[in-house]
Parts: C-alpha cells; structure tokens; sequence
C-alpha cells in the first residue's frame, strides 16, 4: 500500500454493512473493512449497521449510518 485513496477497499458513496468494534476518543464509533478504520458517529461498541462512506483519507474513512 502505498497510501492513495485507491488503496482503500471503501469508496465514497458506497455504502456497507459492518459491526462497530471499537470506540474512538471523540466518542465516534469504529469499524474496520479488511482492516481498514471507519469513523462512524453516533453508533456504539456491538451496533450492527449500514453505513454510507463519507469522506475516504490515506489511512482511514469516515461514514454515517445510512
């Protein structure tokens, strides 16, 4: 990986089903995409949800419940 956007196996628009995993310090949610670390706001640690990819960075991605 050489850290473009085209790396990242999410793309903007898309949406997915995940399973929050972890909680981050601003109190987003956490999932994670054959690694790679989704934010996702107003979701907890066990939540089950579809979300929709926001915004794609270098090493990580933002999304919102969809």
């Amino acid at each position: 990986m050489y850290g473009n956007e085209s790396s990242a196996p999410v793309k903007e628009g898309e949406t997915y089903d995940v399973k929050i995993e972890d909680t981050a310090r601003e109190g987003d949610g956490i999932a994670r995409i054959e690694g790679f670390v989704i934010f996702v706001p107003n979701t907890k640690v066990g939540d089950e949800v579809k979300i929709k990819v926001t915004k794609v960075m270098r090493r990580f991605a933002i999304a919102e419940v969809a």
